[in-house]
């Protein structure tokens, strides 16, 4: 399972450096959680103001409840709720899997 969020960094340089550090640190609270994989922080080659917080997951599950957890709530939340408003779960297609059903959800 694979997660990208993409994130438009301040117009001002001198608070890029802070950007950053917010989200090398919600990357580090979240390769801390169970479930975790891998991941990574980019930056786009034409346009530098766009950013990508990047990470892979065992399941959805996994992400799920590492988004619950407290620390990610209290201090990663905040961060990911900057985030363009976009989908960001996917999940990774492979030759020959069976790929989750597209049915709306019943609330």
């Amino acid at each position: 399972m694979l997660v990208v969020n993409r994130f438009h960094a301040p117009e001002d340089p001198d608070a890029v450096p802070a950007f950053r550090a917010d989200l090398e640190g919600v990357h580090a609270l979240l390769a801390g959680m169970p479930g975790y994989v891998d991941g990574w922080l980019a930056r786009n080659l034409d346009e530098p103001g766009l950013w990508l917080l990047s990470t892979r997951w065992q399941n959805v599950g996994a992400y799920r409840r590492a988004l619950s957890s407290y620390d990610v709530k209290l201090h990663g939340v905040p961060v990911l709720s900057r985030a363009i408003d976009e989908p960001s779960a996917y999940e990774v297609v492979e030759p020959n899997a069976v790929l989750n059903i597209a049915e709306p959800r019943v609330t």
